[in-house]
């Protein structure tokens, strides 16, 4: 679709990682937002693994060796393979796709056809089932900036864990749609420091927690967001 067709977002509109952050920690999307930092490098190695998975199916032990897998080389192809029968992500109609939605923007690494989806790609690891609250949200935002630009309804999105070779279709169910207008909110409302998270899982990930003050314990599986 052109963009002279394309409705023009909200002037509001939020950036997918802000929301992500807000659905994470307000108090982190706070300091984010302040220092401006750059994603880690990281991100660019998952997003180009994730252009490679045909190559890197069939690769050898040794070449898979000089690649930045967060697993070992048959693990990654056990995963991949296994991906890949269940998902098509392999062969995307775009790649790093500029979205801008009704309420919501930023890149997709992937957007998909026959269905139409966006596929988001994280260097991070992924949860037991289904996929992190913030990436649930990034998704949600992401499914929903293609509907607006396409003019369709889109049902799910992909959230690909590239290091691992692992790949999570996330449908966007009322809880997640939910979880995704909460983080909106958040993150439209922002204005200076919000409370901090006290003795919270999240905040041992965080890398502001020194900056932040907030003490911290095992950092668990409470963000996981399964398939319902």
């Amino acid at each position: 679709m052109s963009d002279e067709t394309t409705p023009e977002p909200a002037p509001d509109s939020v950036s997918f990682s802000d929301l992500a952050l807000a659905a994470y920690c307000p108090r982190q999307l706070y300091y984010a937002r302040r220092d401006d930092r750059d994603p880690p490098e990281a991100h660019d190695a998952a997003r180009e693994l994730a252009t490679q998975y045909g190559s890197l199916s069939v690769a050898s032990e040794a070449a898979l060796a000089t690649y930045d897998l967060a697993v070992e080389p048959p693990e990654f192809q056990s995963n991949l393979a296994a991906s890949l029968a269940a998902h098509s992500v392999d062969d995307p109609a775009e790649t790093a796709v500029y979205l801008r939605g009704k309420d919501a923007h930023g890149k997709a690494a992937k957007v998909h056809r026959g269905p139409l989806a966006p596929s988001l790609v994280t260097p991070g690891s992924p949860p037991e089932a289904g996929v992190w609250e913030p990436q649930a949200v990034r998704a949600v935002a992401a499914a929903k900036a293609l509907s607006w630009r396409e003019q369709t309804p889109v049902d799910h999105a992909f959230v690909e864990y590239a290091r691992h070779g692992v790949v999570r279709r996330v449908e966007l169910t009322t809880r997640k749609k939910a979880a995704y207008r909460r983080a909106l909110r958040t993150a439209r409302a922002l204005d200076g420091p919000p409370p901090r998270i006290h003795d919270d899982a999240k905040c041992g990930a965080c890398e502001y927690r020194e900056e932040c003050g907030t003490k911290t314990r095992t950092l668990g599986s409470l963000l996981s967001f399964g398939d319902d």
